[in-house]
């Protein structure tokens, strides 16, 4: 049983950041191997501190504490406290996985707090971070995607992690990890992804479709905004509604659901809605599986039109509002406009089903 305050290390705006990595067997299951070098600056030195899953302890978390408000203090007065650099020549040694992710953490905290010291950075340091994402330990995979995601916040960076994307992709169809997921799909969804990664994107379509159906709520709420963003790409719209999905799909559109996870599904489905009305789409005649997301969603035999009906009440304000507009787009093809004749001929979504 988790010792309660011994959570994993967070980013103070970013409270559901996930942490990762293979929980260790505690000290009374073996000694605890001595570090092997000394870490500078935010660390205090060595795995001092560090427990389970790479994650600090009190005392190592209240020395990172002190060494970072100076860092910032002195920053605010206009002086390099040089604590980023430090971290990031540490992370050239070699380190043990432990000191490894809290040397990243630690880069991740200073990247956020420190905005100097990290855009002074360069394209040596992202590299270096990346290299991480081929480590093999998981908790040090996921704090560099942190990492990563921190300084893709720096416009300077953002185009040299874009090239980073395959591989943090083919990481989240490899590694079955929830966490790892999370932190791949937050790191997606910050920054544009580039044309040349979208066929890596088809290949992985089936594991993003996977997460969606997955239990874990925060790894849901991820993936639908990926997912969302990639429906407006004319090129990937097709595969996506193609792709294969659970007979038991339409759950997700379920009142019981979380409000934040119902709101992204029907913001999602809006936006396949909306591309598949499109006259660029429709002059081809597409063929879907028979268990395709799209005969989930708008074939003969879905019921999406009871669950919208269903949602339209729901408490919340938003989920109503976002259920009204997916049945507008159902009703009302973008090419048609505001003619209501039109809209009544065109669709008779909701009638068959009244």
């Amino acid at each position: 049983m988790r010792a309660p305050g011994r959570g994993t290390p967070r980013h103070p705006f970013t409270p559901d950041e996930p942490g990762g990595g293979s929980r260790e067997p505690g000290p009374s299951a073996q000694p605890r191997p001595a570090p092997t070098r000394a870490t500078p600056g935010l660390l205090g030195g060595g795995r001092e501190g560090w427990e389970a899953r790479g994650r600090p302890g009190a005392a190592g978390r209240g020395r990172q504490g002190v060494k970072l408000g100076l860092a910032i203090e002195r920053e605010r007065l206009g002086r390099d406290s040089g604590e980023l650099r430090r971290l990031l020549n540490s992370l050239e040694c070699k380190q043990d996985e432990y000191t490894r992710s809290m040397i990243l953490h630690s880069v991740t905290r200073c990247v956020y707090l420190l905005e100097a010291e990290a855009s002074a950075c360069n394209a040596d340091d992202i590299v270096l971070v990346a290299s991480m994402l081929d480590d093999k330990e998981n908790s040090v995979k996921i704090q560099a995607l942190n990492t990563l995601k921190a300084f893709s916040g720096i416009r300077k960076f953002r185009q040299q992690i874009q090239e980073h994307s395959i591989k943090v992709l083919e990481l989240m169809s490899t590694v079955w990890d929830s966490e790892l997921h999370i932190a791949s799909l937050r790191l997606l969804n910050n920054i544009p992804l580039p044309d040349f990664a979208h066929p890596q994107l088809r290949r992985v379509m089936p594991t993003l479709m996977e997460i969606l159906q997955s239990d874990y709520i925060l790894a849901q709420v991820q993936v639908i905004r990926l997912l969302s963003s990639l429906a407006q790409k004319n090129d990937l719209l097709y595969d996506i509604l193609n792709c294969q999905v659970h007979s038991n799909f339409l759950n997700l559109f379920q009142a019981t659901q979380p409000g934040s996870l119902l709101f992204e599904v029907l913001v999602f489905a809006e936006r396949l809605s909306e591309g598949r009305n499109t006259p660029h789409y429709r002059a081809v005649k597409w063929h879907y599986n028979e268990q395709s997301l799209h005969e989930a969603l708008f074939g003969d035999e879905s019921r999406l039109a009871d669950r919208l009906l269903a949602l339209v009440i729901h408490p919340e304000e938003e989920v109503q509002i976002q259920a009204c507009k997916v049945i507008v787009s159902l009703q009302c093809p973008r090419d048609v406009g505001l003619q209501p004749s039109l809209c009544q001929a065109s669709h008779s979504y909701f009638n068959n089903r009244e």
